[in-house]
């Protein structure tokens, strides 16, 4: 039991599809422009409209380097 009285241990806190800890997804931002970013999870990327970037997810961690993110082409 944790001290907040839930069961959840460490692994219950992660996203079953991506191994992701939803709390960490709500608070991570563009680091281009520190603007919000949207999940794909068919894609495994975290998107970010105003940079038009797509940062990638690999092995459960968001890569979050503008220099490893694709752009976004419409």
């Amino acid at each position: 039991m944790s001290d907040d009285g839930s069961q959840n241990g460490p692994m219950e806190d992660l996203d079953a599809a991506t191994g992701i800890d939803p709390k960490l997804l709500e608070i991570l931002v563009c680091p281009l422009t520190k603007g919000p970013l949207q999940y794909d999870p068919k894609a495994q990327e975290l998107i970010s409209q105003q940079a038009r970037l797509a940062y990638p997810i690999r092995e459960g961690i968001p890569i979050m380097l503008v220099d490893e993110a694709r752009s976004i082409d419409d």
